[in-house]
C-alpha cells in the first residue's frame, strides 16, 4: 500500500477486522472484510453495517448569513432549511455542470456540510472563493461514521436517543464520547445514521456497536452495490463536471424558490443553462441518466459502451456504475442515453469483451428505499 495515502481513526480496526484495504481518494480504505461484499451487502439489508467515511470531508459555514451565502454556488434553497434538518445540494459550474454533490444541515448558528473525499481541497478553494461573508472551516479533528440498515435505529439507540430523530434531521447528543452529532441519513436506501465523533474516540465506539449482535462491519464494495440499488449517484462516475442537473435526472433537488419565477430565482453558478432545462422538453438527443438491466448474468461496468441495436457502428451511451445486485438478484446499472431511448422497457446493447449483449432500460431505484418518513 502506498506511503503516502492517509488513514482513517479506525486504521488499525480495520486490519484487526481482516479487511482487506485498497486506496481510495487518497486514503487507505477497507473494500471487504472476511464476511465478502455479498453477506456483506446483504446483512446491511437485513440488520445493520457500519461503514467508516472519515475520509469525507466535514466543514463549517460561519457568518451573519451563511445560507443565502451559500446560495451563490448551489442551485437548491439553502434558506428554507429548517433548524437541525439537512438537504441534499450539489456545487454547479458556469456550464451548469456538477462539481461536486453536498450534504447541507442548518445547525445553531452555522451551517455543517459534508463533502465527497476526493473533492475536498477543491471544494474548499470554490467556497473561499465564492462565499464573500462566511468563514469556511475545515473539520479536522472529528470522524464520521455511517450505521445504516434496518436494525440500526435498533441498535443506536442503546447509546443515544435517536428514535426521536425523523429522516434527514440531526441534533448533537452529549455522551461519554464527547458531544456526538447524529443525522438520520445514508447513502444505502435503507433506514439509518450518519455520527459525526472526536478522532480518539471514534474507535471506542465503533467497537461499541461492533459487539452488539446486529452490526457488522462492512466495506466499500458493499457501499457501492449499496447505493446503485438504490439509484444513487457516486459522484465521478455517475455525476461530474460535465454533466448538470437536468440531464443527470436530479431536477427533484431544486426547489421552487430557485427556479424560474421563483423567490430566490438562479443567482447560482449555471443557472442561464439549467433553468431553461427544467421547463424544456427533452430534445431528443439530449443525454439522460438512467437504470440499466443486463439481461445476462455478466454485470456491465463502468466504461461499458451502450448502442441502439446489436449491428450499429457507432455507441450512443455509456455506463456510469455498474454491478451485481445482491438483493435483485441480478446485474444492475447506470448511465446516460439520448432522451429518445430513455423509456423504461427500451432495449439496447452493451459491449462486453467484443461481444454484444441486451440490457433494457429499467425505472431507478432498483429496489424500494426503505427511510424513515
Amino acid at each position: 500500500m502506498g506511503e503516502n495515502l492517509l488513514k482513517t481513526p479506525l486504521h488499525a480496526l480495520h486490519l484487526e477486522l481482516g479487511a482487506k484495504m485498497v486506496p481510495f481518494a487518497g486514503y487507505e480504505m477497507p473494500v471487504q472484510y472476511k464476511l465478502g461484499v455479498m453477506k456483506e451487502h446483504l446483512h446491511t439489508r437485513q440488520a445493520a453495517g457500519l461503514f467508516d467515511v472519515s475520509h469525507m470531508g466535514q466543514v463549517l459555514l460561519e457568518g451573519d448569513n451563511p445560507a443565502l451565502d451559500l446560495e451563490r454556488l448551489v442551485p437548491q434553497s439553502i434558506c428554507a432549511i429548517k433548524p437541525n434538518r439537512q438537504r441534499y445540494a450539489f456545487f454547479t459550474n458556469e456550464d451548469g455542470g456538477i462539481e461536486d454533490d453536498i450534504m447541507v444541515t442548518r445547525r445553531d448558528g452555522h451551517l455543517f456540510v459534508v463533502i465527497n473525499a476526493a473533492c475536498k481541497a477543491a471544494d474548499i478553494a470554490l467556497m473561499k472563493a465564492g462565499l464573500h461573508s462566511t468563514d469556511i472551516v475545515e473539520i479536522t479533528d472529528r470522524a464520521l461514521l455511517a450505521l445504516q440498515g434496518p436494525a440500526a435505529e435498533t441498535a443506536l439507540a442503546r447509546l443515544f436517543p435517536v428514535e426521536r430523530l425523523a429522516f434527514m434531521e440531526g441534533d448533537m447528543f452529549p455522551s461519554d464520547w464527547g458531544n456526538v452529532w447524529i443525522s438520520r441519513s445514508g447513502y444505502s436506501g435503507e433506514d439509518g445514521f450518519e455520527i459525526s465523533i472526536e478522532f480518539d474516540r471514534a474507535e471506542d465506539f465503533a467497537r461499541t456497536l461492533l459487539a452488539m449482535e446486529e452490526v457488522e462491519a462492512i466495506g466499500l464494495g458493499a457501499r457501492d452495490s449499496l447505493r446503485l440499488e438504490a439509484g444513487l449517484c457516486l459522484y465521478g462516475n455517475d455525476i461530474d463536471k460535465t454533466t448538470d442537473p437536468v440531464q443527470a435526472n436530479l431536477t427533484w433537488a431544486i426547489q421552487k424558490a430557485r427556479r424560474a419565477g421563483g423567490d430566490r430565482e438562479g443567482g447560482f453558478p449555471g443557472d442561464r443553462n439549467i433553468l431553461p432545462k427544467l421547463s424544456q422538453p427533452a430534445a431528443d438527443e439530449d443525454r439522460r441518466r438512467v437504470g440499466l438491466k443486463p439481461e445476462g448474468r455478466a454485470p456491465m461496468r463502468d466504461g461499458v459502451q451502450l448502442f441502439e441495436n446489436d449491428k450499429s457502428p457507432d455507441p450512443i451511451g455509456v455506463v456510469t456504475s455498474g454491478a451485481f445486485g445482491p438483493t435483485v438478484g441480478h446485474p444492475i446499472a447506470m448511465g446516460y442515453v439520448p432522451a429518445r431511448l430513455s423509456e423504461p422497457g427500451t432495449r439496447l446493447w452493451g459491449e462486453l469483451r467484443g461481444k454484444r449483449q441486451p440490457v433494457q432500460v429499467t425505472p431507478l431505484p432498483f429496489r424500494p428505499s426503505n427511510y424513515k418518513r
